[in-house]
């Protein structure tokens, strides 16, 4: 007995799924447009605010797509000085490593996982986003080995703060070909979210799924600010001015490529609670006015928006409610979204 696990069936490969699902040929086109522009973003080339926002976890096709298209009709007011990237996020890191995993493990919130109505139902939903909204989406990269099979659809990667220091994530982030943002640790080491950050704008030499790889290194991994957790389990933010201006140090400290930063207005930086994000965004825009320099690093938001303010238990079948993280409602969110737009 070599292994306690049981292998229950082969899973197609994401060059498999990619041919059973394929992309339209204007949906590629489209994805090869937005990345464009949030290249120019990171490098200095637009200076529109990059917002990633959408809910917590996308647990549910008709209500993410309800949201994405009411998001599509604000975008367009605001284009001239935000360009949005949602999120849509199906996979979610739990801290006890229990319960909902997202749509990739539980394609019904309800009902049993299975990991191959997941991936397809994943697919399915990207795609629908694109087609019905052209936006192109952000994702966690919770498991490495699963992106490719949304690698076709994405604009945007985030690393976890439980995920940075691992060294699988780092390296696989070298070779994406789109922006991944960095999240400090949990505990708040803005020294192991810097060492990820050059991990994966180096060249890099690995096994993945079963290949023997290389990349030539991603400039446009970035910072991803989210606050910290103390040893006595209480909330730190680090948004503010002094936290800019010491990640801004921090960079010039190093040879890295492109200094940015995306600051995540909910998670320990609100203390989880949702109705702050619209105060630390506004709090993140004011330095940017002060500090020509923190004007240069900051590159976006993060924020935890849906249809309805809050969170509820799985179950409870509000439709456009999160069952994970407290979110913004939709009112309060395009409110945000033009409010913001005028103090940029």
């Amino acid at each position: 007995m070599d292994m306690q696990m049981d292998f229950l069936r082969k899973l197609p490969t994401p060059k498999e799924l990619k041919e059973q699902f394929p992309l339209k040929d204007e949906i590629v086109k489209l994805k090869e447009e937005r990345d464009k522009i949030v290249k120019n973003i990171f490098t200095g080339k637009d200076d529109r605010l990059l917002l990633i926002i959408g809910p917590c976890s996308a647990d549910n096709e008709p209500a993410v797509l309800d949201y994405m298209t009411r998001l599509a009709k604000v975008q367009e007011k605001v284009i001239d000085k935000i360009f949005m990237v949602p999120r849509v996020y199906t996979n979610k890191p739990r801290t006890k490593g229990v319960g909902y995993k997202g749509m990739l493990h539980q394609p019904d919130p309800e009902g049993e996982e299975d990991m191959l109505a997941g991936i397809i139902a994943i697919r399915k939903m990207h795609t629908h986003v694109i087609e019905e909204t052209g936006f192109t989406c952000a994702e966690e990269m919770l498991y490495p080995e699963n992106h490719r099979y949304l690698s076709d659809l994405l604009s945007y990667i985030a690393i976890g703060a439980r995920s940075v220091e691992d060294q699988q994530h780092r390296i696989v982030s070298s070779g994406v070909g789109i922006p991944v943002g960095m999240k400090n640790p949990t505990g708040g080491d803005i020294s192991v979210m810097m060492n990820s950050i050059a991990a994966a704008q180096s060249k890099q030499k690995f096994l993945y799924r079963g290949w023997e790889v290389t990349t030539q290194g991603n400039p446009l991994a970035h910072a991803i600010l989210r606050g910290y957790v103390d040893a006595y389990g209480r909330n730190h933010a680090n948004y503010h001015y002094e936290d800019l201006a010491n990640l801004i140090d921090r960079y010039n400290d190093t040879d890295l490529a492109n200094p940015a930063v995306i600051v995540d207005c909910n998670h320990s930086n609100s203390g989880k609670k949702y109705l702050e994000q619209i105060r630390i965004a506004q709090d993140v825009i004011h330095s940017t006015h002060v500090s020509p320099d923190i004007k240069r690093l900051v590159k976006g938001l993060m924020i935890e928006s849906y249809l309805e303010d809050g969170a509820q238990a799985i179950g409870d079948g509000v439709y456009g409610k999160s069952i994970t993280d407290p979110c913004l409602g939709w009112e309060k969110t395009e409110k945000f979204i033009l409010n913001l737009a005028d103090i940029l």
